[in-house]
Parts: C-alpha cells; structure tokens; sequence
C-alpha cells in the first residue's frame, strides 16, 4: 500500500508542531509539506531544535503544500481556515480542520462569538464534527472534518453518557475546567508569560470564553435540548493537560451504581476512552502526551449531583491526537494508528 500523502497548513505553530511529530511516526503517511506565515523558506529544526538529526523539511506556502498532498490538516487561528478549505476542497482534497471555522453548524452563533461573516455556507453543511466517539460513522463518509476545541473534548466525553442516557438534568451544569498555557497558542502574551503564570492560577473569560456555544450546541446534539451551561476556564501554571470538572443534578431514581456502569459500558470498546473505576479520579499526569482521556465519576449524595472529572492533554486528544484520529477514520486506517503513546510513568 502507498502511502498517503500529507500536508500540515500552520506546521509553525504548537499544534502544527506536535502533528507533524504524530505523523512522522504514523507508518501509512508521507509528509510531502509544511507551510508557515513566518517562516517560509526555514527548516523545521530553526524553529524546534527537537526535530534536529531526526526530520527536517523546509516551510513552503499555503499552495504549494496544498497541491503536493492528498490530506490536509489546518492549524490556523479562527477566520483564517475558511477560504484555504475552499480551495483544498476545488481540489479535491480532503480536510482536517484543527482550528474553530467550521465548529458551529449555528452561523449566526459562530460570527456572534467569534466576529467572523461565513463566505461559503455550502462548505459548513459538509463539514462534520470530528468528536470521533460520537459521529465516527459520520466521520469515515465525510470530506471535511472540524476537529473540536480542547476544552469541549473534555467536556463532552465526561458528559456524553449522562446525557445521552437521560441521568440528569442539563439545566443544572456547572462546567469548571482547567488547562496548561499550550493551550493559548504559541503566539506571547502576557496571559501565558511563565513568569508570571508560574506559582499562579487564575480563571480566564469567564462567561465569554469562545468554547462556550460549542459545548451547548453539540450538548444539544446529544439529547439534552436548548441548554445554557455555567463555563468557567482557568489556567493552570503547567505546558500541558486539560482536567474538567462537572456538577450536574441527577434526575429522581437514578443511583450511583446504575451511573457507574452505564459510564463503563458506554466507553467500553473505546480505544481513547477509560472510565476509572467507583472512587477513582484522574491526573492529568496520566494522560500526558498521549491521545488518552480518562474520567472518573463521584456522587455527591448530600446535594443529589453528580461530578464528573474528565483529563486530557489538550495537545493530544484536544488537538493533534484527536485530528490524526479522524484521519484514520476518513481513510479507513485503523483508527488507532499512529496514536500508541503512552504517558510518562514519572
């Protein structure tokens, strides 16, 4: 079998970076271009001394790289993936779009939040929402994948048996979630300096952050109807991980031991998914570079709630992992491919 044949648009940044690690070591692919804003014309190890001796390609344009490969992932800042879509698309191409343009099926939500006006609407109803476990079949037909935000694959997996399965009441959730400073992007801001985030921690956008509408909306998918969750995100003072905690009342004679099992029969056959066992709560130590989320589930019997704690490393299963996921399904590769990482022990 040949193999197929790759390109990474926005390869520069943290994301970008990290996918092409992923993809080196994916024995079906061949990366035939990487493409930058900055850095046309610089190769890879100029911008990450870690790929020096090991790979090296330089940076190339949008174009170019586009019309060397048959797949194309984006990691681009949202309003920038849209018309490069277009035109991966003119061409045949298929997509994984690791960045927000095609998220929201709600367009008017999606310039709401995020102030952008959609140019081609046809390409949104194509575009299928890449939470692997929940639209994989939906996936494996599809041309265009927008792979999901990092905090809303962690949200989402913790909740997706609650809801699905009518355990609670979706009015009530109190979403509380924290992640390591990747997950703001490479560009420097004083939000993200180390100096100053190290020995603090802070909640950020409260109640505007951009992730927001996403979790409702694909919640909504999900059986729980029109839906207002409590978001509050903070940033934890580590490079990587996303833990999720969710505080949701459960509905009149459900207990905690039904909860329990239905969580581990649920994720029973899925590979990236673990359901700890009653009692057990996740690190996001144990998820670290690797495409793994774990949840651990709690009842809290005084206020009749159950809390959901939910890890991922929001550059694995959040971004990069999660997108060469979809790319197996889209292909019909074994969808684990390439995604055997196992996090440090220490």
């Amino acid at each position: 079998m040949s193999k197929i044949k790759v390109g990474v648009i926005g390869a520069s940044g943290f994301v970008g970076a990290e996918l092409t690690k992923i993809l080196l070591n994916h024995p079906d692919v061949e990366i035939t271009g990487l493409s930058s804003m900055n850095h046309v014309g610089k190769p890879l190890s100029e911008v990450y001394p870690a790929f020096t001796g090991q790979y090296d390609l330089n940076f190339n344009n949008n174009a170019t790289v586009i019309e060397q490969a048959d797949v194309l992932f984006l990691c681009l800042p949202h309003g920038e993936s849209e018309n490069l879509v277009k035109q991966c698309m003119d061409q045949s191409k298929k997509v994984i779009d690791v960045g927000a343009d095609f998220r929201l099926k709600d367009l008017d939500l999606y310039k709401e939040w995020y102030g952008v006006d959609v140019e081609f609407p046809a390409l949104h109803e194509q575009a299928v929402y890449g939470l692997s476990e929940m639209n994989r079949e939906e996936i494996k037909r599809t041309k265009l994948v927008a792979n999901p935000g990092c905090y809303p694959t962690s949200i989402l997996l913790g909740l997706y048996p609650a809801i699905s399965n009518k355990l609670v009441a979706p009015g009530s959730l109190i979403i509380d979630a924290k992640s390591g400073v990747t997950g703001a992007g490479k560009a420097l801001s004083e939000g993200t300096n180390y100096a100053l985030k190290n020995e603090g921690f802070n909640a950020y956008k409260v109640a505007t952050h951009r992730h927001t509408p996403e979790i409702e909306e694909k919640l909504k998918l999900m059986g729980a109807g029109e839906t207002k969750v409590s978001f509050v995100p903070h940033l934890l003072p580590a490079n990587r991980g996303i833990l999720s905690t969710m505080y949701v009342d459960i509905l009149d004679g459900i207990d905690a031991k039904s909860i329990q099992n239905i969580y581990e029969n649920w994720y029973e056959d899925e590979p990236f998914v673990t359901v700890l066992k009653a009692g057990k709560l996740p690190d996001i130590s144990h998820v670290q570079h690797s495409n793994q989320c774990q949840i651990g589930l709690t009842i809290d019997k005084r206020t009749n709630r159950l809390i959901i704690v939910s890890v991922i490393d929001n550059m694995q299963k959040g971004a990069a992992g999660q997108a060469v996921q979809n790319f197996n399904l889209m292909l019909g590769i074994d969808e684990i491919k390439g995604l055997s990482m196992v996090a440090p022990s220490f």
